[in-house]
């Protein structure tokens, strides 16, 4: 069975947005790895809680095929984006996106997301708009402003 499959419904249930969900390898054993995500910062109790509820619905379903870790958490603070509603909240902010043909003589652009339109993205680079189509986007994610954070963590 799909564990995205399995897993949405339990995130979603749990007024939690799925990012990402995947099986992968670490140090020679299988895991399971759910990324959520939600408008106000992901605690660890919410990770915690929902953590057990994954846990017992994929030990039901049977999901896998043999042992593997469960690994729940958020996005961190520079996240994947995805889908236009994931712009849509970083709107303002700054961003890297990646395409698979060049867009305005380039792959990779770096700059201030100004809009999320019905079929891409606009961005600021280098103090000019640049538009993105949706199916242009290879990968896209949030880029900290560093400064900000650690004056942030200091305070």
């Amino acid at each position: 069975m799909d564990a995205e499959a399995v897993v949405r419904p339990v995130v979603e249930g749990a007024g939690l947005e799925l990012v990402e969900v995947t099986f992968a390898r670490d140090g020679g054993r299988r895991v399971l790895r759910v990324v959520i995500d939600r408008e106000t910062p992901v605690d660890l109790d919410t990770i915690a809680s929902l953590s057990e509820k994954l846990s017992r619905r994929l030990d039901l379903e049977d999901v896998g095929g043999g042992s593997y870790a469960l690994e729940v958490s958020s996005p961190g603070i520079e996240r994947p984006l995805k889908t236009l509603e994931q712009f849509r909240r970083v709107v303002g902010g700054r961003v890297t996106v990646k395409t698979a043909e060049p867009v305005g003589g380039a792959r990779s652009h770096r700059g201030r997301l100004l809009d999320v339109e019905a079929d891409g993205i606009v961005l600021d680079v280098d103090g000019a708009p640049r538009r993105i189509a949706v199916v242009q986007i290879v990968s896209a994610r949030t880029l900290a402003d560093w400064d900000v954070e650690l004056k942030g963590a200091r305070a």
